[in-house]
């Protein structure tokens, strides 16, 4: 069953809006669900850190709106190309100019790989809510989903923890653990967002040793 608006409370007549816009994407680890998980991390965010709700909702649920796979060369873009999306879909709702650029540089900033710095809070808890979703258990999870669908293998066999050998998490999904996941914990923007991200990376660091210590 689809994700309902409901599920987005109290925006549930916004997601009614944006989700047929939402996720243009057969990707499990950017689909409906990957939206509404950050939803909910940025709304924990926000209770904390404030901001405009509505501009923040409406930034999470158009974040992903142009689907990007992981190993294009457009990867960089996705972002902007999301928020050109996001701007034109809100800009046909009536919304305002000023809400529309605020939403939209939410989205900008969000992505990892765009690396532009957030400059609100709306945009910094949008970057700390969508990264909280690569790490911890879930993280491991899309970890290894996207490693799939990329014909990725778990590990190289001859070195496992890379330690004669460059790191290549396009080659190796375990690789992608210390490459960028153990990275983002460091980066983040709120107070809220980072004492959620500490609980997530340790998590992922147990995840990342047990994983290791079955191979051995």
């Amino acid at each position: 069953m689809p994700v309902a608006a409901q599920a987005f409370a109290p925006f549930e007549a916004l997601a009614a809006n944006l989700l047929p816009h939402a996720a243009d994407t057969n990707d499990g680890s950017h689909d409906l669900a990957h939206i509404l998980r950050v939803f909910r991390n940025a709304m924990r965010i926000h209770a904390s850190e404030s901001g405009d709700g509505e501009v923040l909702a409406a930034a999470v649920l158009l974040h992903d709106c142009v689907a990007v796979e992981k190993n294009s060369p457009l990867r960089a873009q996705a972002s902007r190309l999301a928020a050109e999306k996001a701007s034109t879909v809100l800009a046909e709702l009536g919304w305002h100019s000023e809400s529309i650029a605020s939403a939209a540089h939410a989205i900008l900033t969000h992505s990892f790989s765009a690396n532009i710095p957030p400059e609100t809070i709306e945009a910094r808890i949008l970057q700390d809510a969508d990264r909280l979703d690569a790490i911890g258990m879930v993280g491991a999870a899309r970890c290894f989903y996207v490693a799939g669908r990329l014909n990725s293998g778990l590990y190289d066999p001859a070195d496992p923890r890379a330690e004669h050998r460059s790191l290549d998490d396009k080659a190796w999904s375990i690789d992608h653990f210390p490459a960028k996941l153990f990275k983002l914990a460091d980066g983040f923007q709120t107070g809220a967002g980072a004492t959620l991200a500490r609980e997530r990376h340790d998590r992922l660091t147990q995840f990342y040793d047990l994983f290791l210590e079955e191979i051995s």
